[in-house]
């Protein structure tokens, strides 16, 4: 691998990162043709940038992650004006739909899917980012982007429980070996609002308050989200909202596809007592494919991102196979191969059996992994 240079400040260096805003004019070509042509940003987002993954090939140059702050302006900026982007397009295309258009239900469905790909494989991408961060305008912009797709208490759930206890029990996203996408949706929807809830509340009560103390975020979560809903019934009345919901439910479960695929099959070693090993690249998914890193800003570069949570995008470091499982194909392909379980084992039950003979070969029974259970 390419020994870390220094980050460019340039920004035609950046602007591979910027192919989300390409997105824009399909959307918006997709609104006013109708018809089959709904369906095209999908086609666009993931089979076009899958084509580009096969034709660019990987990406394995490391930034030098001591970079000056000011080289990473014009990389940082497309997460900056990513929400009112996004909103304009989420409430413009309800505004169209429910005053111009004459759409069957059809062309809602895959409009709206579209719209949930900016939302969810783009905009939760990009709030993911900016949670990470110190700066409280981009974790502010991080809420705002959370709450447009209904799915707010991702923050605390990812910032308090994923990141602590990713490859163990107790983090409802780390897929389970032999785990098909299809049990693990449900499951995550319903484990990961509770253990957000909980992690609140007990960090709440070491501070000696209760868990509506007027400090838990869950309350500015709720404010925001409603806010997201009132102003969908005033663009489009209910089935505005109801539009509002589609979009917002299409990007959840984009979110989740990629939950499923950073972490499958993958578990720290337990050590007794409660206690498991630290965290280390080997316990997520790495992939250094060109194109679907531009477009999910290094989001694929997961294993660095979980050993050095606080690394912004532009610096994240890719690794070997030596050091952590290498996925077969970028994120974009992964997660079709997900929708399909039998396709999915097929590729990845024999990767993860490599990857515990590799890194632990100590290990002789698996099935309390497996489960999720140790004594």
């Amino acid at each position: 691998m390419t020994e870390h240079p220094t980050l460019s400040p340039r920004l035609k260096d950046a602007l591979p990162f910027w192919i989300s805003l390409t997105l824009i004019p399909v959307v918006m070509f997709a609104a006013r043709a109708g018809g089959a042509w709904v369906w095209i940003v999908p086609v666009y987002a993931w089979f076009m940038t899958t084509l580009i993954d096969f034709v660019m090939g990987l990406n394995t140059v490391n930034p030098d992650p001591q970079s000056p702050p000011q080289n990473l302006f014009w990389y940082r900026l497309i997460t900056l004006i990513w929400f009112p982007i996004q909103a304009a397009v989420i409430y413009g295309t309800i505004y169209y739909a429910t005053h111009v258009a004459d759409y069957g239900l059809v062309e809602l469905l895959g409009l709206f899917f579209g719209v949930g790909v900016i939302s969810g494989t783009i905009g939760i991408v990009y709030a993911h980012e900016l949670l990470h961060q110190k700066n409280r305008v981009e974790r502010w912009l991080g809420d705002l982007m959370l709450a447009s797709v209904l799915y707010s208490h991702f923050r605390s759930e990812h910032l308090l429980v994923h990141h602590r206890y990713v490859g163990t029990p107790r983090d409802a996203v780390t897929a389970r070996y032999n785990e098909g996408f299809h049990r693990f949706l449900p499951r995550v929807l319903v484990e990961c609002i509770v253990s957000a809830w909980s992690a609140e509340r007990d960090m709440l009560a070491r501070k000696g308050h209760g868990a509506f103390h007027r400090s838990n975020p869950f309350w500015r979560y709720g404010a925001l989200q409603l806010g997201m809903l009132v102003l969908a019934y005033l663009v489009g009345g209910w089935f505005g909202v109801a539009l509002f919901a589609l979009q917002a439910f299409n990007a959840i479960w984009q979110l989740e596809v990629t939950n499923y695929i950073e972490h499958y099959g993958l578990t720290r070693k337990y050590l007794g007592n409660g206690k498991y090993e630290h965290v280390l690249p080997r316990h997520s998914w790495n992939a250094s494919h060109k194109a679907s890193n531009w477009l999910l800003i290094n989001l694929q570069r997961h294993s660095d991102h979980h050993y050095k949570p606080d690394r912004r995008f532009p610096l994240l470091q890719t690794y070997s196979a030596d050091e952590a499982p290498q996925l077969p194909f970028g994120y974009t392909t992964m997660g079709i191969l997900a929708l399909c379980p039998p396709l999915w084992r097929r590729k990845m039950n024999p990767r993860v059996r490599a990857w515990r003979r590799q890194f632990y070969p100590e290990i002789t029974d698996w099935k309390p992994y497996n489960k999720g259970i140790h004594d």
